[in-house]
């Protein structure tokens, strides 16, 4: 399934929050009649099947992949980025290009829908996670390192990493025939 403002599917003319998004596949799957799920989210989409996880029986099972949700370790570097950006705006000189490359192709509400999303931390979400989990990640994801995976990990009590080694943030497009194999075990295990 796409998500709103993702392949075919149109982001609405109104800013969406993760428990839109949730929400919206919570629905989808409703009018299928799925009961009983595994859901698998990468990146984005792990936000979105956290927040389903935490919130609803019918998940069955979980797997992650290269997800997002783990507020980034931020350093020096950025705090003053931002310091300068914000100093900047205040006297009338605002940085040609503030935020994440992202941020900055985005207009309208869905500039909005992503401040709303990358501002919400899934720790609280993986938290109350119960069902058995699959993290599936790349070693050499940028987008999402490694330690956000170990953070997870750490926090949703039956969980287990399998480690790509060598992928990235595509970690199931780089690896393929290993991501399936490993999915699809976990799947029929649990």
């Amino acid at each position: 399934m796409d998500l709103y403002g993702f392949g075919k599917t149109p982001h609405p003319d109104h800013p969406l929050t993760l428990a839109d998004y949730a929400r919206g596949v919570k629905d989808l799957l409703s009018d299928l009649g799925v009961e009983d799920a595994i859901l698998i989210g990468h990146s984005f989409g792990g936000r979105v099947a956290m927040r389903l996880a935490a919130e609803e029986s019918f998940v069955r099972a979980l797997v992650l992949v290269d997800s997002a949700g783990i507020p980034p370790r931020r350093g020096v570097k950025y705090a003053l980025r931002v310091l300068f950006y914000k100093i900047g705006k205040a006297f009338g000189h605002p940085s040609k290009r503030a935020g994440s490359a992202d941020y900055v192709a985005l207009r309208g509400a869905m500039r909005k829908t992503f401040v709303n999303v990358v501002n919400t931390s899934s720790v609280p979400d993986a938290k109350k996670i119960l069902a058995p989990t699959l993290l599936f990640w790349g070693s050499e994801d940028k987008e999402t390192p490694f330690y956000m995976c170990k953070r997870l990990r750490r926090l949703i009590r039956n969980s287990e990493i399998v480690e790509a080694r060598g992928a990235g943030h595509f970690s199931y497009l780089e690896r393929p025939e290993y991501a399936y194999r490993v999915i699809r075990a976990f799947c029929e295990a649990v």
